[in-house]
C-alpha cells in the first residue's frame, strides 16, 4: 500500500481509503467487520464516513469496531447535513459545528477525529464564522485538521485566504467526485489544489458501479444493483463517450489482467494532486477487488488511451485558452 501527505500536512494517508457510508445499511455488522478487517490487513489506515450517512449508523458502527486500533488509524467524518428538525441542526455555524462535532465523537468512542470535513457549501453561514470554529476545535484537541468537500476552487482558496490571514488552521483536502466519467474538477479545482497544497481525496471513482465491469455499454440498469432498486445515474453516464469509456476500460483491463475496477482506481490514483480514492462496498467481495489496485501498474499506452477516451471538452474559458495555443504554434509552424 502506498501513502501519500495530505495536502501541506505531513499526515500520511493510504491511497485507498475504506469508505462506510453502507455501514449500518446495507451493511450489517458481520460484513462490516469482515471489511474492515481485510482493509486493515493490506494498509489501508484511512477510514471515511459521515454524520449522514445511514441515519448516523455509519458512525456508530464504525466505533464500535475500531476499538484498540483506532490509535492506528486516521479517521474522517463530515457533517453539514440536517440531524434534527431545528432550525439550527444543520449547516455551518459556530452552534451546529460544536454540536456535531460532540455527536460525532460520541458515536465514533473516541476522543479525537482525525480529519473533519466540511461536507457541503453553507451560503448562509460567513467563512469567518466557520473557520474560527474548526480552529478552536484544533486547539481543544477535538479534531487533528480540517478539510472541505464538494468546495468550488474560489470558494476554497477564499478560506485558505482567511486562514492564511488570521492564522487559523487551514483545509488540507478537498473531497471532490472524481472518475473516469465525471472528470469536471480538471478545470480548476486541480490546478488550484496543486497550487495551494491541498489534497484531492476523491469520492465515486468507480462512479457509482459504473466503472465496475457490470455495465456493458448502452446499459444502464441491472439486477441486484442499486440501478435495479429506481436508483438513476446521472446523465452524463447515459453520453456517448461514457460507453466508450467503458469499452476502452474493458479492453485495458484485459490486457493487463486485471478487473476493470481496479483499472479506473488506478487511472484515479495516478492523477495530480489525488492524495487518496474513497471506495465503498458493500461486501468483503467488492472490497477485496478494490484493494487489488495496490498492486497494479498501467502502463503508457494503458493512461494515454484512458486519457484520450475521457478526456473533459474544455468549456470557456478553457476552450479559448485552447484555442490561442493551436493558433500560435500554428503560427510557430508556419514561421509567422
Amino acid at each position: 500500500m502506498k501513502y501519500n501527505r495530505l495536502g501541506a500536512s505531513g499526515l500520511k494517508v493510504s491511497e485507498l481509503c475504506l469508505g462506510t457510508m453502507t455501514f449500518g445499511q446495507s451493511t450489517d455488522h458481520a460484513e462490516a467487520t469482515s471489511i474492515l478487517d481485510a482493509a486493515l490487513a493490506c494498509g489501508v489506515n484511512f477510514l471515511d464516513t459521515a454524520n449522514s450517512y445511514a441515519d448516523a449508523r455509519s458512525e456508530s458502527m464504525l466505533g464500535e469496531l475500531l476499538g484498540a486500533r483506532r490509535q492506528e488509524l486516521v479517521v474522517a467524518t463530515k457533517f453539514f447535513n440536517p440531524m434534527g428538525t431545528g432550525v439550527n441542526d444543520s449547516g455551518m455555524s459556530r452552534r451546529h459545528i460544536l454540536q456535531s462535532v460532540e455527536a460525532s465523537l460520541g458515536r465514533l468512542r473516541t476522543d479525537w477525529i482525525d480529519l473533519l470535513y466540511i461536507h457541503h457549501v453553507d451560503e448562509e453561514t460567513p467563512l469567518e464564522e466557520m473557520l474560527s470554529a474548526l480552529d478552536d476545535l484544533v486547539w481543544q484537541g477535538k479534531v487533528r485538521y480540517i478539510a472541505c468537500s464538494n468546495y468550488e476552487a474560489w470558494r476554497m482558496t477564499a478560506a485558505l485566504g482567511l486562514s492564511a490571514r488570521y492564522g487559523w488552521q487551514r483545509f488540507q483536502a478537498n473531497q471532490l467526485q472524481y472518475s473516469l466519467v465525471v472528470r469536471d474538477i480538471e478545470e480548476e479545482l486541480v490546478p488550484a489544489c496543486l497550487a495551494q497544497d491541498v489534497g484531492v481525496v476523491t469520492w465515486a471513482p468507480l462512479a457509482g458501479g459504473f466503472l465496475t465491469g457490470k455495465y456493458r455499454a448502452g446499459q444502464r440498469s441491472l439486477a441486484g444493483t442499486r440501478s435495479a432498486d429506481g436508483w438513476a445515474f446521472p446523465s452524463v453516464y447515459f453520453a456517448a463517450q461514457a460507453d466508450q469509456v467503458l469499452e476502452a476500460l474493458r479492453d485495458v483491463a484485459a490486457s493487463t489482467g486485471a478487473t476493470p475496477a481496479r483499472v479506473a482506481l488506478r487511472w484515479v490514483m495516478s492523477q495530480p494532486a489525488v492524495a487518496s480514492c474513497v471506495v465503498g462496498c458493500r461486501t468483503l467481495e467488492q472490497f477485496e477487488d478494490s484493494a487489488g489496485t495496490a498492486d497494479l501498474d498501467l502502463d503508457a499506452e494503458s493512461r494515454a488511451r484512458l486519457d484520450e477516451i475521457s478526456r473533459l471538452r474544455p468549456r470557456y474559458p478553457k476552450s479559448m485558452e485552447a484555442g490561442m495555443r493551436e493558433r500560435r504554434a500554428a503560427a510557430v509552424g508556419h514561421g509567422t
